[in-house]
């Protein structure tokens, strides 16, 4: 499980790494910092704080993690905003560069991170996230094997941008209108109109003369015999299709290297419909083809539910940006695609 995000107080994530959202005193503070010094033990956290003294607006340092459910607590310390041409944006990444860089030197395997200087600093939400979003890929392109999270306390944090979120938002509302009951029986009536056509045609067809009386019923056996290829079989031959390199795949797919080396060794594998989105959203198939891998597994994307139409969307416009799609089924409270 490479990258997920999740509501929650941070304090409360279990992971090797929790990071703390800190000043460059390292002293106590209010929102995560205040949440996390509390759930440490004050004194303890303190006193290991006041022993590195301090660490400028850009950096990370590690102290123990106490009482907290980790092993460290990493305290990064991101720039207060200050209309954005002071170079925030800048020393930002490279907060985030330090945070990871902490995670690797003490060898921990996952991390939950707060959406840093989001808070009280004033970085806008919407900059803050697309920084962390390209920050967490640069790493986990080069540390797969560590989980990281992004922990928000309130759902609104994760804001798409305004032109995005309006987008998706009428899409929903277009599509929720189409499955409207109204529409439904109007569908329903073309249905069964072509249905009688459709009968019709093959009345005539069977008369006598017509060629096909007599011809042989279609076995069942048969069937079975010449089954189409399964999910693993189809998503291989589309990967070697379009010369695609495995890791790639799979760190666009945000799936671990484990689960990616169980699809590949298991002809019959029966992936988890997150999964298999994930996995079309890598390939970057348009609809009709992940309609198409996605049958191969017995699955397929409906109209009549927001995860669906949500998936729709990005498909349909060619957004194939895994961290984008995740942070929009987020933001509607849906479960997010890949290894989860």
């Amino acid at each position: 499980m490479p990258f997920s995000i999740v509501r929650n107080d941070i304090a409360r994530v279990h992971a090797d790494v929790l990071v703390n959202a800190a000043n460059t005193h390292l002293a106590e503070g209010g929102g995560v910092c205040g949440a996390l010094f509390a759930a440490a033990g004050r004194e303890q956290m303190r006193a290991a704080c006041d022993a590195i003294g301090g660490c400028p607006t850009g950096g990370a340092v590690a102290t123990p993690a106490f009482n907290l459910p980790a092993r460290w607590c990493v305290h990064a310390v991101g720039p207060i905003w200050r209309g954005g041409g002071h170079g925030e944006e800048a020393t930002l990444r490279s907060c985030y560069q330090s945070m990871f860089a902490r995670v690797v030197e003490l060898g921990a395997r996952s991390v939950a991170y707060p959406l840093i200087s989001a808070g009280i600093y004033g970085y806008p939400a919407e900059a803050a996230l697309a920084v962390a979003r390209e920050e967490t890929r640069a790493f986990l392109a080069k540390h797969d094997d560590i989980e990281v999270t992004l922990v928000v306390f309130d759902r609104s944090a994760v804001r798409l941008g305004s032109a995005l979120e309006q987008e998706i938002r009428e899409y929903i509302d277009d599509e929720y209108v189409a499955q409207s009951p109204h529409a439904r029986r109007r569908g329903a009536e073309l249905e069964r109109e072509a249905r009688w056509a459709a009968d019709a045609e093959a009345s005539a067809a069977a008369e006598p003369g017509s060629g096909a009386a007599g011809a042989a019923p279609v076995e069942l056996d048969d069937l079975l015999e010449h089954l189409d290829a399964g999910f693993s079989e189809t998503l291989l031959a589309l990967i070697d299709q379009r010369g695609l390199a495995d890791a790639e795949v799979y760190h666009r797919a945000n799936l671990s290297r484990q689960l990616f080396s169980k699809i590949r060794s298991n002809p019959a594998y029966r992936p988890t419909k997150p999964t298999a989105v994930a996995l079309a959203m890598a390939l970057e198939l348009d609809m009709p083809a992940t309609q198409d891998l996605l049958s191969r597994a017995g699955l397929t994307l409906s109209r009549t539910s927001k995860f669906d139409v949500i998936v729709r969307f990005f498909l349909e416009r060619g957004i194939y940006d895994i961290y984008q799609l995740n942070e929009a089924l987020f933001a509607y409270d849906q479960p997010l695609v890949g290894s989860f």
